[in-house]
């Protein structure tokens, strides 16, 4: 439900956005070059939903807004555990970025760097390690992290795509 704030205009408190970078980009034109802004955007709920966006637009405040719905087009949920880890290690891949991400124990933080730390507190997760591999490109890195997040598992899903029950996945043979 949405909330109406003081000036009667409707607001969604549940999602948090926050620019992870605003760039300079220039076309070359006919007559010159034609500058504009490129802005990288996360938007997240801290519980297990999160997206990446971009926008492009001749000022920064009409890029951000570009942004942020673009990221909200791209959500994704994922399955968070009772430490607020991730059920299992994962590698995520965008271009020529890769991401490894890594459950970590209870208490550690989050230790990564960069837009994947961005992307992983604003997803709601406390405890992980992450390490960008390849590529410094801060788009695409965020990017990984989300790949490697939509491709998480749970217990109970590969227990189901198996068709066996969750305790036989535990045996050891």
């Amino acid at each position: 439900m949405k909330k109406k704030n003081l000036r009667g205009k409707e607001s969604e408190s549940s999602w948090t956005e926050k620019v992870v970078q605003v760039k300079r980009v220039t076309k070359v034109v006919k007559g010159g070059k034609k500058l504009s802004f490129r802005a990288v955007l996360v938007v997240g709920n801290y519980s297990g939903q999160i997206g990446v966006g971009i926008g492009k637009a001749s000022d920064v405040i009409g890029a951000v807004k570009k942004g942020v719905a673009d990221a909200k087009k791209h959500l994704i949920n994922l399955p968070l555990t009772k430490s607020y880890s991730i059920p299992h290690p994962i590698q995520g891949i965008s271009g020529a970025a890769q991401v490894i991400i890594r459950p970590s124990a209870t208490g550690s933080g989050v230790i990564a760097g960069g837009s994947t730390r961005i992307v992983l507190e604003l997803a709601g997760i406390k405890n992980i390690l992450a390490k960008q591999l390849k590529s410094g490109n801060t788009l695409n890195n965020a990017r990984a992290v989300l790949n490697g997040l939509s491709n998480l598992k749970t217990f109970k899903e590969t227990a189901r795509n198996r068709d066996i029950s969750i305790e036989n996945i535990y045996e050891i043979n």
